[in-house]
């Protein structure tokens, strides 16, 4: 699953740029070029995604195919995070503990967007959840 939320940009009077995304309307960031507005955009997003795992709110899905969107990934300890628990679906964190041989404050780790778990254990949950570990670099 490719995590990436869609968000317009819009240049200002002033020659800056604003960001906001479309399925997080409380989230957005600006920069003084449309690069800069992007690269802040996704730690905006990252940082808002991390904060509503911790707290345990809903996070939206990202609406696909939004025409004219900008599509910005969250950075990696939130998109893996987020990958788990989506993925966990239904089952608690016990029996992902369980299946995975460790604790319950070690599975709940994984779903901690500022824990940085190795690839080895994302693989392991990843093969426990039935699912496969793909990795990308852009």
């Amino acid at each position: 699953m490719d995590i990436r939320y869609p968000a317009t940009i819009e240049s200002q009077k002033d020659g800056t740029f604003f960001v906001q995304f479309i399925d997080l309307p409380d989230t957005f960031s600006e920069g003084h070029t449309k690069e800069e507005a992007l690269f802040n955009a996704s730690e905006a997003l990252s940082a808002m995604l991390a904060w509503r795992l911790d707290e345990a709110r809903d996070v939206p899905a990202p609406s696909p195919k939004v025409r004219g969107a900008h599509y910005i990934a969250p950075d990696a300890k939130t998109q893996a995070a987020m990958l788990l628990r989506l993925a966990r679906g239904e089952r608690t964190l016990s029996e992902l503990a369980r299946t995975l041989g460790t604790s319950w404050p070690a599975a709940k780790r994984l779903e901690n967007p500022a824990h940085w778990p190795s690839l080895k254990t994302l693989d392991k949950a990843a093969a426990a959840l039935g699912k496969r570990l793909v990795l990308t670099l852009e």
